[in-house]
């Protein structure tokens, strides 16, 4: 049988941070994506996850523009909104890459919603900034209608805060697994999710809120008991003090070591320390590896000659 793996595609195989957010540069980045991740299909059953923090922020920056027409609907929604858009077009371009390579899987991107605790003590500190910018009297105003939690952010104006809470369970968890183990390419927990609660009688809505994506990457991981969890991200290898010039490359990992380097913020929240955090939950839930490694690397990573190896002790 074949190995089963999670790939965490990073924001950069979407939409680069200095490139326009428009559906061309989307189409073009994912086309060159795909073709890596398709030359892994013939050893792998794989499920992809994905960011969607650009997106979700410029879609709401769009509603915000329209909001005397068309009033902007709540997070969850544009979670979802999204979390569809760009399964659509990662489907789009692993199908036609597949075609190119004479190929044939079938695909799927699957909304998948993923579930948080109400009583997350993110809910009561939220800190993941999302949206368009606010002078402070539009904040001010905001903050009274709308209950928002309005934060400064580095002299460029006020933007809204919401909490990222901790994922706990993935709703669609069975018809994900039953695609893989059938051979279905599935693109899942897109943005981490649209995040829900749910209630006692079983019934579920959705919460403003969003989900680290690599968080809920590894929750899928370790629910779908794959082989092979790999985070992709803009570097080819995790480093210690990074950007200085003592800094130094870490091939392979020990959870251990991991954990100490993030009580020394070697690995910053803003960047890689979701995604050692995400790579730690995998290693001790299943005794596996966790690859951190760049796209262009990814082949060369599953063969064991790029990346860093989160590994047990």
């Amino acid at each position: 049988m074949k190995k089963s793996a999670v790939i965490a595609v990073g924001g950069n195989a979407i939409q680069g941070p200095k490139e326009p957010p428009t559906a061309e540069v989307m189409r073009k980045n994912l086309n060159m994506t795909a073709k890596y991740l398709v030359d892994m299909l013939d050893d792998l059953n794989i499920v992809i996850t994905h960011g969607n923090g650009p997106q979700v922020g410029n879609l709401m920056v769009q509603q915000d523009k329209a909001k005397e027409l068309i009033p902007p609907l709540p997070l969850d929604l544009n979670d979802a909104y999204t979390q569809g858009m760009l399964g659509y077009l990662i489907v789009e371009s692993m199908e036609n890459q597949l075609i190119a390579s004479k190929k044939h899987k079938q695909c799927a991107a699957i909304v998948t919603q993923v579930v948080v605790d109400p009583e997350d003590r993110a809910f009561q500190n939220p800190t993941k900034p999302v949206g368009p910018f606010y002078d402070a009297k539009e904040a001010e105003r905001l903050a009274k209608e709308k209950g928002w939690k309005m934060k400064e952010d580095a002299g460029r104006g006020y933007r809204r805060v919401v909490p990222s809470p901790e994922p706990l369970d993935i709703i669609e968890k069975d018809l994900i697994k039953d695609l893989m183990e059938n051979g279905v390419l599935t693109v899942a927990v897109g943005g981490g999710g649209v995040p829900v609660l749910k209630e006692k009688d079983g019934s579920i809505h959705g919460v403003e809120a969003v989900i680290d994506k690599d968080r809920a990457s590894s929750l899928l991981a370790r629910i779908l008991d794959v082989d092979i969890f790999m985070i992709l991200t803009g570097v080819d290898e995790v480093y210690l003090n990074y950007g200085k010039a003592d800094q130094k490359v870490l091939k392979e990992l020990k959870v251990s070591d991991a954990k100490k380097y993030l009580a020394q913020n070697q690995f910053p929240s803003g960047s890689m320390g979701p995604k050692i955090e995400a790579a730690i939950s995998f290693v001790e839930a299943t005794g596996r590896q966790c690859i951190i490694t760049s796209l262009e690397k990814s082949s060369e990573a599953m063969k064991g000659k790029a990346g860093t190896f989160v590994i047990p002790d």
